[in-house]
């Protein structure tokens, strides 16, 4: 299933705001200024990701899941190359992490994964009117063929990925990641569906 250009301009036009929110609540938090690029928005089917993250996130990824429920539910996942990830908490911790994941930096992984998710999902329910629950975020560290495998494990159903590309921006440095959230058919079309319904509502 495709999006429209009206769909596709509507959605990246609720990560924008959902984005805004986040590096306004990332700031807050570490007292530095951060920003997050105008996402880069698509769609497939997760029989198609090894192509699309494999290219751009190669080696070990660290990924927050978190689990979000209701009319629109499924798994929400950010991902960041390691190397990435540990910048990131560089910057926003100002302590070196001699280029590992430690647990104090883990820590402020998840707390970042779970603000952007929390964000993201807490857009779509309050602007789309759905309720959106959320579990709690885990970190997990695995090749990106590992993840992949984790999304198809055990699932016989068609599944779509809404993969949105982003750049945080911390003290004039960026770091790459990925946010992923992965539907099945019906939420993706209840989903679309809600998007078409706030598009007629606001006029676009």
């Amino acid at each position: 299933m495709e999006l429209t250009v009206q769909q596709t301009d509507a959605l990246t036009e609720l990560i924008n705001i959902a984005f805004a929110r986040t590096g306004a609540a990332l700031s807050d938090l570490t007292g530095h200024r951060v920003l997050l690029e105008p996402p880069n928005v698509a769609v497939h089917l997760t029989s198609e990701l090894d192509g699309e993250l494999g290219r751009f996130v190669p080696g070990e990824v660290a990924w927050i899941h978190q689990i979000f429920d209701g009319p629109v539910s499924g798994d929400a996942l950010l991902l960041l190359n390691y190397d990435g990830a540990v910048q990131l908490t560089e910057l926003l911790t100002d302590h070196p992490n001699n280029q590992r994941l430690d647990e104090s930096a883990r820590e402020v992984l998840t707390e970042v994964g779970n603000i952007l998710l929390n964000a993201c999902l807490g857009v779509f329910g309050n602007v789309l009117r759905v309720h959106v629950g959320f579990s709690v975020p885990r970190l997990r560290l695995d090749s990106v063929d590992e993840l992949i495998s984790w999304l198809k494990e055990g699932r016989n159903e068609t599944r779509y990925a809404l993969v949105v590309f982003t750049k945080f921006q911390v003290r004039d440095s960026e770091v790459n990641g990925y946010l992923v959230l992965v539907l099945n058919m019906a939420a993706f079309d209840r989903l679309v569906h809600e998007i078409d319904v706030w598009v007629e509502a606001e006029g676009h």
